[in-house]
C-alpha cells in the first residue's frame, strides 16, 4: 500500500501571532502608507497644490480693475464675473491675444510629435529586444546615455543643421532648410522626435523585452516574420505603454516654449500657444491679468487628454510589475 506523504504540523506557541507570507517591512510600509496619518498628509498636500490653481481660476473670471488692486480671495466678499478676459485672449486684437489661431498651430505641432515618437520607439525597441545583430547591446546603451544629454547643448548644432544643410567633403548631402513658413513645422517636428526618442525608446524595450519569448517562437512556428509579429503580437500587447509615453510626450510638446521658440522662426504664424501666452502679459507685465485666463485655455486640451485616457495610463505604468 503507498502512503501519501504529509506536511507535518507545527504547533504554535501560545500567544504568539502566525507569520504569514509577504509580511515584514514591506506589509509594515504598506499599513503606514494606508493609515490615516498617511491619508491626512496627502489631504493637506492635495490642499496647498490645489490653492494657487484655484486662486488662479477666480482670477480668470474677475475685472482687470479688480485683479490689479485687490487679491483673489477678497472674491468671495464682493463677487463680480466677466467674461471680458477670456473673449480678449481668445478672440481679440493682435495684441491682446488671438489664442485661437494660435491653438491650430499647436495641435499642428503636438499630434505629428507625437505619432512620429511612438512609432519610431516601437519600433526601435522591438528591434532592440527581439532580433539579434551585430552591436545591438551598445547602440541600446548610447540610446540609454542621450537622456542625460542636456536638450539646450543640441539646439545650436540642429538650427546649424537645419540652416545650412549638411556637407561632406564638399558635397551637399542634404539642403538647407527654411526656418520660416510652413516649413518651420518640419523643423519642430523633427526637433522634438530626435528629444522624445532616447526616453521613448527606453521605456517601450524595458516592456517588450518582457514578453514571453514562447510567443513569438510559436509564431515564427507558424511561419510569420516580423513584420506580421510586430502589428499581430506585439502592438496590441504594447498599446498601454504607447498610450502611457504618448500621454508623456503629448504633454511635453504641448507645454514647451523653449524648441518652438527657437524652430518656428519668430514666426507668429506658425507660433504655438505657448509662445503667445509668454507675448500676453506685455513689455512691462501691464496686462499680466491676460495671463489668468490664457493660462486655463492652455490647460483645457492637456486636462481632458490625461482624464480621457487615464485608465491606459494607469495600466501602462503598472504593466511589467507583476509577474505571472
Amino acid at each position: 500500500m503507498t502512503t501519501t506523504p504529509t506536511t507535518p504540523v507545527v504547533a504554535e506557541a501560545p500567544g504568539r501571532p502566525t507569520r504569514r507570507p509577504g509580511g515584514g517591512a514591506a506589509s509594515r510600509v504598506r499599513r503606514r502608507l494606508s493609515g490615516s496619518a498617511a491619508s491626512l498628509a496627502a489631504l493637506v498636500i492635495a490642499f496647498v497644490w490645489t490653492v494657487p490653481t484655484a486662486g488662479l481660476l477666480v482670477s480668470s473670471f474677475r475685472p482687470a480693475e479688480q485683479i490689479r488692486t485687490t487679491g483673489w480671495w477678497t472674491f468671495f466678499a464682493s463677487p463680480e464675473v466677466t467674461l471680458d478676459n477670456y473673449r480678449d485672449v481668445l478672440f481679440g486684437s493682435a495684441s491682446d491675444g488671438q489664442l485661437a489661431s494660435h491653438f491650430v498651430n499647436s495641435f499642428v505641432i503636438t499630434l505629428p510629435s507625437t505619432v512620429f515618437v511612438l512609432g519610431v520607439a516601437a519600433l526601435a525597441a522591438y528591434a532592440l529586444a527581439w532580433i539579434d545583430f551585430r552591436g545591438r547591446d551598445w547602440l541600446f546603451l548610447g540610446i540609454f546615455a542621450l537622456q542625460i544629454v542636456p536638450l539646450q547643448m543640441s539646439l545650436v548644432p540642429l538650427l546649424r543643421f537645419f540652416s545650412q544643410g549638411v556637407t561632406v567633403g564638399g558635397v551637399q548631402v542634404l539642403p538647407a532648410w527654411e526656418l520660416t513658413g510652413a516649413m518651420a513645422f518640419t523643423n519642430v517636428w523633427v526637433a522634438h522626435t530626435i528629444f522624445g526618442l532616447p526616453l521613448g525608446i527606453f521605456l517601450l524595450h524595458n516592456f517588450v523585452s518582457q514578453l514571453p519569448k514562447s510567443l513569438f517562437e510559436a509564431a515564427r512556428v507558424d511561419g510569420a516574420g516580423h513584420g506580421r509579429i510586430f502589428t499581430r503580437i506585439v502592438l496590441p500587447l504594447l498599446t498601454p505603454a504607447l498610450v502611457s509615453l504618448g500621454i508623456f510626450q503629448f504633454l511635453w510638446v504641448w507645454n514647451d516654449l523653449l524648441v518652438a521658440l527657437i524652430f518656428t522662426g519668430g514666426d507668429t504664424a506658425t507660433a504655438p500657444l505657448t509662445v503667445r501666452l509668454a507675448e500676453l502679459a506685455g513689455t512691462r507685465g501691464e496686462a499680466w491679468h491676460r495671463l489668468t485666463a490664457g493660462a486655463f485655455v492652455s490647460m483645457v486640451v492637456p486636462l481632458t487628454v490625461f482624464f480621457l485616457l487615464q485608465r491606459y495610463f494607469v495600466r501602462g505604468l503598472l504593466a511589467g510589475s507583476v509577474k505571472g
